[in-house]
C-alpha cells in the first residue's frame, strides 16, 4: 500500500461530521450549501439524462459547456480562451487540481503551497512525487508578502498553487498581493496553478482578480473553476481548467486516464447555468454576506475573536478568550456539549500552525445559523 494514504488519519471533515451526527449537532463544519441551485439547470440536466445519449461525451468536455466557460471568462474578466484547445472539463475541481499537478510538475520537482491550505493540495502533490515548499500566512491579516515569496520561490520552483479566494480563511488576495506573486515568478520557470472556485463570492464590494489577468501571467498560469461552487451543485462534480494550449494539452492527457469525462447531462445543465443563470451566484453572494454578518455578530457577542471574512463560505474565529484547549479539542467538545460542529484551523496546516482558531461555514440557511448561535449561547453563557 502507498504509505501516504494507508497511514493517513481520518479526514477532519469526516471526523467532525460523524461527531455532528452522533450528537445531533448543527453542522457548520463541511462547506456545502443546504439548498440546491437553479431549477432550470436541473431541468436541462434531467431532460438530457432522459433523452440521452448517456454515453461517453467528448473527453475535453461537451462543446456547449466549453464555449460557455470561455464566454464566462470573457464576460466577467476580459480573458480570452479558445474553447477547443484551452479548456478541459473535469469531474469536479478536485480532479482538475490533481490532473494539473500531475501534468505540469514532474516527480521530484518543487511546488509551493500557501498555508493554511485546502486539505487536498498537499496529499495530491505528495502522491504525484512532488517536493512541497510552504509559504505560511500569519493571522489576523493573512497577507502575502514579498519577503515570504522571495524565501519560498527559488530556481527549483516549478509551480505555485494559489487559492483565491482562500479556503479556509476567507481571504481575498488584493491586486497588490497578486502582483507580488507575479513579480516573484516572472523571471523563473514556475507556473501558477490558480484555484479560483470561489471567484463569485467576494464581499464588501471586493472584486475578484483572476491571476491570469495580470500582465504576462495568462501564458504562465492556469485557472480552475467549479460549477458546484458557482451554482450550489457540489454533488454534480463539474469543474474545469483553462490556460495556454500546451499546458491544457498536457492536463487533458492526464484527465483522459483519470475519469476521461464528466457526466454529459450535468455538463449541459452547467452550460445552461453559465449562459442563463448568472444572476444566481450574484444574488447568492449578497445572501452569503448577510449570513456572514449574522454569524460574525453572534460569535463576537459570545466572546469569539472573529477575523475578517472577505470571501468564500468561511469565517475564522479565535477561541483564545473562551478556552485554553487547542482548536481540535475545543471543536470536539463544542460538538459533544454545545451541539455545534466546526473545523479546527490547524487541520489546514502540515505542521506548526496556530491552534487557537476554528472555521465556521455560513453557506447554510439563516435559520440553521440562528439555531447554532442559540445553542452556543446556552453552552457558553448558561
Amino acid at each position: 500500500m502507498n504509505p501516504l494514504f494507508s497511514r493517513m488519519p481520518t479526514n477532519i471533515f469526516t471526523a467532525m461530521s460523524a461527531l455532528a451526527v452522533e450528537h445531533k449537532a448543527v453542522n457548520l463544519g463541511q462547506g456545502f450549501p443546504d439548498q440546491d441551485g437553479p431549477v432550470s439547470m436541473r431541468a436541462v440536466a434531467a431532460k438530457a439524462l432522459m433523452e440521452g445519449p448517456n454515453q461517453y461525451p467528448l473527453m475535453r468536455g461537451v462543446l456547449p459547456l466549453r464555449q460557455a466557460i470561455a464566454d464566462h471568462a470573457r464576460s466577467f474578466y476580459g480573458l480570452e480562451y479558445d474553447p477547443a484547445s484551452e479548456i478541459v472539463v473535469a469531474a469536479g475541481a478536485t480532479e482538475a487540481v490533481a490532473d494539473t499537478l500531475i501534468a505540469l510538475v514532474a516527480p521530484g520537482e518543487e511546488i509551493v503551497l500557501i498555508e493554511p491550505a485546502f486539505d487536498i493540495y498537499r496529499p495530491l502533490a505528495q502522491a504525484a512525487g512532488l517536493v512541497v515548499n510552504t509559504i505560511t500566512l500569519s493571522p489576523p491579516d493573512w497577507r502575502l508578502t514579498a519577503e515570504a515569496l522571495k524565501a519560498a520561490i527559488t530556481p527549483r520552483t516549478k509551480a505555485v498553487l494559489l487559492n483565491n479566494p482562500v479556503n479556509p480563511i476567507g481571504r481575498v488576495f488584493s491586486q497588490e498581493e497578486l502582483t507580488l506573486l507575479a513579480d516573484a515568478v516572472r523571471n523563473t520557470d514556475a507556473v501558477v496553478i490558480s484555484d479560483e472556485v470561489y471567484e463569485h463570492f467576494s464581499f464588501d464590494g471586493r472584486k475578484h482578480v483572476p491571476f491570469a489577468s495580470l500582465p504576462g501571467m495568462r501564458e504562465r498560469s492556469v485557472r480552475i473553476g467549479s460549477a458546484g461552487k458557482i451554482f450550489s451543485f457540489t454533488g454534480w462534480r463539474v469543474g474545469w481548467v483553462m490556460g495556454p494550449k500546451d499546458m491544457i494539452t498536457a492536463i487533458a492527457n492526464v484527465h483522459q486516464f483519470v475519469t476521461f469525462a464528466a457526466p454529459p447531462a450535468q455538463q449541459l445543465g452547467v452550460a445552461h447555468g453559465l449562459t442563463g443563470e448568472m444572476d444566481f451566484p450574484l444574488e447568492l453572494n449578497k445572501a452569503l454576506q448577510q449570513k456572514r454578518d449574522l454569524l460574525a455578530q453572534g460569535l463576537t457577542a459570545l466572546g469569539f475573536g472573529v477575523l475578517p471574512a472577505e470571501g468564500t463560505y468561511f469565517l475564522t474565529a479565535s477561541i483564545d478568550g473562551i478556552s485554553n484547549e487547542n482548536d481540535r479539542a475545543f471543536c470536539e467538545r463544542m460538538a459533544r456539549e454545545g451541539g455545534v460542529a466546526a473545523i479546527p484551523l490547524s487541520a489546514f496546516y502540515a505542521e506548526g500552525g496556530p491552534q487557537i482558531y476554528v472555521r465556521f461555514a455560513f453557506c447554510k440557511q439563516r435559520a440553521v445559523i440562528e439555531e447554532a448561535l442559540a445553542r452556543l449561547k446556552v453552552w457558553l453563557c448558561g
